[in-house]
């Protein structure tokens, strides 16, 4: 059964693989500690429990960095934002953005006033009208930055994943998962505030959730379609991986209490997704008088 009711989203088959730099405390690197083993069973492959390991590193954490992410907001709002040395704006952004989540994580961006801001962030109000005339404008900037932001890394997987469903669809959880852990504010900040958005800025959050559910739901109807995937996987298994994928963010005390590693948690999560969708081991009578008939 498909995945239905989200469009299609093409792979970039001719994706560049990303490198994380030594500072990136290896959140660049894509793991893949669930990668089973097949074996074949009347003529289909099926789930075999023997587990492999392997790491692909695939993202670029410094295009993930807040100094990264105000650099996209500066170019893409170039003809509002007043402040003409490109230079000294990013430095005075990145500080404004940098003090508007951390206030909003505390006291709710809806309460936040834009003195508020001003207080936190050293810039004066004159300063702040610099970069964006209303609280609603700064709303504006992050949510847009945080959809791009999963666009551009969730778009582009390596083209060693790109024709096989089952390593796209690990990839995408952990991509997803490293991704949110450098832009923890951001996530957190779009998840935890949404309710209180505005409409157009609610549906932007919700949007930006939808891209993501999107992109899993390509990768699973490509794999049911190829039969690497069964073809009853529930049509609702893409909608059931996002909040997986934001308990990580969410629940960031959990995790932590627990002392729950980012590699064991995406790992963990993978072995989960996989065994929604992927062929199992037939045993018993069943499977042997289905193989001697298939040989007959």
């Amino acid at each position: 059964m498909l995945v239905k009711g989200l469009p299609s989203l093409s792979c970039n088959i001719d994706c560049p693989i990303f490198f994380s730099s030594d500072r990136s405390k290896n959140l660049g690197q894509a793991t893949f500690p669930c990668k089973p083993s097949f074996m074949f069973l009347n003529g289909r492959r099926r789930l075999e429990p023997k587990m492999t390991t392997g790491r692909l590193r695939v993202l670029d954490i410094d295009d993930l960095r807040t100094e990264a992410l105000c650099r996209h907001i500066l170019e893409r709002h170039r003809d509002t934002i007043t402040v003409k040395k490109q230079d000294f704006a990013l430095r005075k952004l990145k500080v404004i953005i940098t003090a508007a989540l951390e206030l909003s994580n505390l006291k709710g961006f809806q309460v936040m006033s834009l003195r508020d801001l001003s207080s936190a962030s050293g810039v004066s109000m004159g300063g702040l009208y610099a970069y964006f005339d209303t609280k609603d404008t700064l709303l504006k900037m992050i949510l847009s930055e945080v959809t791009d932001a999963v666009q551009r890394t969730l778009s582009t997987p390596p083209p060693e994943v790109c024709g096989d469903p089952e390593a796209h669809l690990n990839w995408l959880i952990d991509a997803h998962v490293r991704m949110t852990e450098e832009m923890l504010p951001w996530f957190t900040f779009s998840f935890m505030e949404a309710k209180n958005f505005p409409r157009a800025a609610r549906q932007k959050a919700i949007d930006s959730e939808e891209l993501t559910e999107r992109y899993i739901a390509d990768v699973l109807n490509t794999g049911i379609a190829s039969h690497v995937f069964r073809r009853d996987t529930s049509p609702l298994l893409a909608a059931l991986i996002k909040p997986l994928l934001q308990d990580w963010y969410v629940k960031r005390a959990k995790y932590q209490r627990r002392a729950v590693p980012i590699d064991t948690y995406i790992s963990t999560v993978q072995t989960l997704v996989l065994s929604a969708c992927l062929e199992k081991p037939d045993t018993g009578v069943g499977a042997v008088s289905r193989s001697q008939d298939t040989s007959a």
